[in-house]
């Protein structure tokens, strides 16, 4: 581990000079207009900038690079961002446990909420459920490193992801996409075709739809069949109406359904040493057995409407954002992970939003201004069931069941301002404030409570045992300041704050409610400072940034194995903690045609204080503050090469490899459980014909077939008097090639 860090501080260190060495070849050789990289534009400030201007850590990726990286969802870009997990916990389909520089979460409870915020069209996703969904015809993803409370509110104390989709052209334009990949057990399908176009001087519309069918990549040993079935579907019409000079609406709706299996369950030895009873397997395997298939029916219902209308007044523009999203899933795993019946899940999920962005942004004279107010408003009913002991029936019925769950409603209002101020030709300041009043009322039916009690929640029929609101109002200020080294290199250093909502635990297990109860728990701070570099140079790029984030009141979820209930799932604060630690990325054209790239990160995190007896041994002392921070892996790197040539008179050939590194991390607080070490290499051809109109790839995806769990939940030695052991993990894909055609119409 020592010989780790110093490696990584020197790799810093060679960074920075690096970087000094870059400005002075700067000054020497060109101007901002002579790069040889073009320009990334960015709006994670809420208004369009170059990413080199933008005094913040940010990965960006565009339109291009989505399409040639072929990113189905996020979970794509799990690895190769420096400091950034994006992982499926695979539990249920889609749901998102996302980590940037060490704050995330690993839960699927959908009552906690996300420590990195997601924001499609500039609408926050309320839940992180069905969050890893279908990609296509996307404009932009950027990924904003660090807390983000000032201008995107609550729950973005790691960081937040901001998703745009493609707007109707302004010319008739339509494409048509196929795509089959194999690797694994069964081939995996994909069609997908937009069509675009002006209907009039002032209106233009856009229809994109998008279809998977996934045949299933593992293989259960249980039956020896294909396992993983994905049958998806997403349309999304968008129409754009420029009613004045001033004045536009962009109206989007897009409607997604997927069925699919539940989660390839894989048991091996847990962190206790206990191995699975009945199923053992090779954790760096893609073996499992489950007699339990299950499935995960999502479908998702989401309209924005976005007005943009530009004003005198500081020669500004005034932006309103609706959005409403309805979600609903009905899903079934296989939680003992094994070929016997012990311990399925099935559970329902309804979650609606509304939200409603009001905001104005201005230049008078030498300030840049944005205010705004917001307002958001999310309900959830949850149910959920554990069959238990089926195995003691001769699988006819569970011998134990439990039942429970309840009601959710969130309310927030936000007011904001931020501005930018240019002291000089040299330095400038920004400063923001934005105070948020959040309201949550929860009625929940513990389902320890509810043992071969049957009730059903979305009808009524569970009594709840635990009724509660609370409020929490946050200020989240920031302060910094911007260095101009040059046109085209900059200094900026930054302290901000945010918040992460308290709550409420809708998974109650535990019969101790005094303790171990629903809630509430309180709200999660964190303070970051951060120093940064940025220099654009003839042939690229480069980003460097120290951050110091300190967190309070650190809000988790303790994940235990239980005897009775199988897993006991409570929420407490508890401890404060502090995440350092650097990263960098770096675009260089090293000829005209062979860019490349490269990124390094490195997370020092450790426990201040502890409060709550994370590993469990009856007492609250240093064995605790001994233990790694959960989801956050301490090294992550990457390199890439592109390459491009002309071929004959067909058109032109681009060639990519990428490698990327991710430590190992822990996922359960106490340690036991971890998610295992990546190294991930993908690499792709794609010819594009002269005349625009084809374009034909070929492509692998975690060409070295690593294993990756999405979770590592423990499970009891004993279930009730069976034995059980081993654990839940959940598989994700390995080794995936495919072959991808493109035909474009104009």
């Amino acid at each position: 581990m020592k010989m780790k860090t110093k490696l990584s501080l020197l790799t810093v260190a060679v960074a920075v000079q690096f970087a000094t060495l870059s400005n002075v070849v700067l000054a020497q050789e060109q101007s901002a207009e002579e790069d040889a990289v073009e320009t990334i534009m960015v709006t994670a400030r809420k208004r369009t900038e170059s990413i080199q201007d933008v005094p913040l850590s940010i990965t960006a990726f565009g339109a291009e690079q989505i399409e040639a990286q072929k990113v189905r969802n996020l979970s794509s870009l799990a690895v190769g961002i420096p400091n950034v997990s994006f992982d499926d916990i695979g539990t249920t389909a889609g749901t998102a446990n996302f980590s940037i520089r060490g704050i995330g979460i690993n839960s699927s409870i959908a009552s906690i909420d996300p420590t990195v915020g997601v924001f499609v069209d500039g609408v926050y996703m309320g839940v992180n459920s069905g969050i890893i969904f279908d990609t296509f015809d996307i404009a932009s993803i950027e990924v904003l490193r660090g807390p983000q409370g000032i201008l995107f509110g609550r729950n973005v104390t790691g960081g937040a992801v901001l998703i745009n989709t493609k707007k109707p052209s302004d010319v008739f334009e339509a494409s048509v996409r196929i795509a089959v990949e194999g690797g694994g057990e069964a081939t995996n399908n994909y069609l997908m075709g937009s069509v675009s176009g002006p209907l009039s001087d002032s209106v233009a519309a856009k229809l994109t739809v998008y279809k998977n069918k996934d045949n299933g990549w593992h293989k259960n040993l249980f039956n020896n069949e294909a396992f993983g079935k994905n049958d998806s579907i997403m349309v999304r019409p968008v129409i754009t109406w420029q009613a004045t000079d001033d004045a536009e609406w962009i109206f989007r709706y897009e409607y997604q359904k997927t069925e699919s299996d539940g989660p390839a369950a894989q048991s091996h030895t847990n962190g206790s040493g206990v191995d699975g009873n009945f199923g053992n397997f090779d954790r760096n395997s893609f073996d499992f057995s489950i007699d339990n298939e299950g499935f995960s029916n999502l479908e998702t219902h989401f309209f924005t409407a976005e007005t943009n209308i530009d004003v005198e007044f500081g020669d500004g523009t005034i932006t309103n954002i609706f959005g409403w999203r309805d979600f609903t899933s009905e899903t079934d795993g296989d939680i003992d992970a094994s070929p016997q019946w012990l311990f399925n899940a099935p559970a329902w999920l309804d979650a609606e939003q509304f939200s409603n962005e009001l905001r104005y942004n201005g230049q008078f004279d030498k300030t840049n201004v944005t205010a705004g107010l917001y307002y958001f408003e999310n309900s959830l009913i949850v149910h959920e069931r554990r069959n238990l002991l089926g195995i003691a029936t001769g699988g006819v019925a569970p011998a134990l069941t439990q039942d429970g769950g309840g009601l959710y409603d969130v309310s927030t209002i936000g007011i904001f301002l931020s501005a930018d101020h240019e002291i000089n030709d040299k330095w400038s300041v920004n400063a923001g404030l934005r105070y948020t009043k959040e309201k949550k009322e929860a009625q929940i039916a513990s389902l320890v409570f509810n043992q071969n009690a049957t009730c059903f929640v979305p009808d009524g029929t569970c009594e709840y045992d635990f009724i509660d609101d609370n409020t929490w109002n946050s200020v989240s200020p920031k302060l910094g300041m911007k260095y101009q080294l040059s046109n085209t290199a900059n200094l900026y250093a930054h302290w901000t704050r945010g918040f992460r909502s308290g709550g409420y635990n809708l998974r109650n297990t535990n019969a101790d409610t005094v303790n171990f109860g629903p809630g509430p728990f309180d709200q999660e701070t964190v303070d970051n400072v951060e120093l940064g570099y940025k220099v654009r140079f003839k042939r690229g790029s480069l980003n460097v940034a120290l951050f110091h984030n300190q967190i309070d009141d650190m809000q988790r979820e303790i994940n235990t194995s239980d005897p009775v209930s199988g897993v006991v799932q409570f929420i407490q604060n508890t401890a404060d903690a502090t995440i350092a630690g650097f990263e960098f990325d770096t675009t260089y054209m090293l000829t005209d045609d062979l860019r490349l790239n490269a990124s390094l990160g490195f997370i020092d995190a450790s426990y201040d204080e502890v409060i709550f007896d994370i590993n469990g041994d009856g007492v609250v002392n240093e064995a605790d503050k001994d233990l790694d921070l959960p989801r956050a892996p301490e090294l992550t790197y990457s390199l890439g090469l592109n390459h491009s040539t002309e071929v004959g008179e067909w058109g032109e050939m681009v060639s990519r490899l990428t490698y990327a590194f991710r430590d190992e991390s822990a996922y359960t607080d106490n340690n036991l459980g971890f998610i295992n070490e990546q190294n991930i290499v993908e690499a792709g051809i794609d010819f594009y014909s002269d005349d625009g109109k084809y374009v034909i790839g070929l492509y692998g995806k975690n060409l070295l077939n690593e294993v990756k769990h999405g979770g590592d939940t423990q499970l009891p030695a004993m279930l009730g008097p069976v034995p059980l052991g081993g654990t839940f993990s959940p598989l994700a894909k390995g080794r995936v090639y495919g072959v991808e055609l493109t035909v474009n119409f104009e």
